[in-house]
């Protein structure tokens, strides 16, 4: 099946990098391009794309913006380019609703295998942004954070699991190795946390593992 993905960037040569990068698989189509936040909402909700990779300082209507639009209209993941002096910016991605983070810097073959893992609605974090991410919102104010999820002892103990298994940035089917479980019902646990702890995503999750000591 075809991955079917828009481009947000307000670089043209970054665009057609990523393009070149991404199409050259065989197995995604970039099926649009935005130079901004304004365009790549309407061009999300005309194109009905799977991902949405996008950078997060354009003109006018930035990443964030745009991340929370189409997060709150549609199913498509989005998945943030940044680099490491968008601390301040990455927050407001997570709290929009950014299914992964990567830096603008990663390999053709990891951008690749991130746009799966989006698509197939899991998420991706750089390791050097997660760490630096999670550095950082460790000594942020709770301004910085992502709205307070429900209570964990909402959880139950595999859920609890899960939810550590996320914080260490496991894929559906390493949690599901760990675990001794089906990807499929690794998945379906996986969404029951986010449904119980208010996190829009696996990364919001993944910063309330290490916040609460679970993960």
């Amino acid at each position: 099946m075809t991955i079917r993905v828009l481009i947000a960037d307000d670089h043209a040569a970054i665009r057609s990098g990523l393009r070149v990068m991404l199409e050259q698989t065989g197995e995604i189509a970039v099926v649009g391009e935005a130079a901004d936040g304004r365009a790549a909402i309407a061009n999300a909700r005309a194109l009905e794309p799977d991902v949405v990779l996008m950078d997060i300082r354009m003109p006018g209507t930035d990443g964030i913006e745009a991340t929370r639009e189409i997060v709150a209209a549609s199913s498509t993941g989005v998945l943030v380019l940044t680099t490491f002096d968008d601390d301040a910016y990455v927050f407001g991605a997570l709290r929009a609703g950014a299914a992964g983070f990567l830096l603008k810097t990663v390999s053709g073959a990891d951008l690749v295998e991130a746009v799966r893992r989006v698509a197939a609605g899991e998420g991706v974090i750089s390791p050097e942004v997660t760490r630096s991410l999670l550095a950082e919102f460790a000594r942020s104010p709770a301004d910085h954070r992502p709205a307070a999820p429900v209570e964990l002892d909402a959880l139950t103990a595999r859920e609890r699991e899960v939810l550590a298994a996320l914080g260490r940035g496991l894929s559906n089917a390493a949690l599901a190795g760990e675990l001794g479980i089906s990807e499929a019902t690794a998945k379906t646990h996986v969404s029951s946390v986010l449904a119980k702890t208010g996190c829009a995503s696996r990364m919001q999750a993944a910063v309330l593992a290490r916040e609460s000591g679970i993960a």
